[in-house]
């Protein structure tokens, strides 16, 4: 790779996972997990999952969350393909980065 490449390349050196972003946004909010579960017709457990990481934001779910947060679909979507993308980038070698 020529140094203008490596210039320009993003490299994130950590992750904010979906979740964490939810998780802030349901506190500022003022609402549980349990409310958010309840308005949107998902399980406890799944929104739980996606908060802890162990799940992601299927476009389906971003729907929900659009309508019951009034966040748009695409913020949710575009939040989890970021992260999807950035965590295969930190589990590259530094050399191929």
């Amino acid at each position: 790779m020529n140094n203008i490449e490596t210039a320009n390349k993003y490299v994130p050196d950590y992750l904010v996972t979906p979740g964490e972003v939810l998780e802030d946004y349901l506190r500022y909010a003022g609402i549980t997990q349990a409310i958010l579960a309840d308005r949107t017709g998902l399980s406890k457990k799944t929104i739980n999952e996606i908060v802890k990481a162990k799940s992601a934001i299927t476009a389906e779910t971003a729907l929900k969350f659009e309508r019951t947060l009034g966040r748009p679909a695409h913020f949710w979507n575009n939040m989890e393909r970021q992260y999807q993308e950035d965590k295969v980038r930190l589990a590259e070698p530094i050399e191929e980065r």
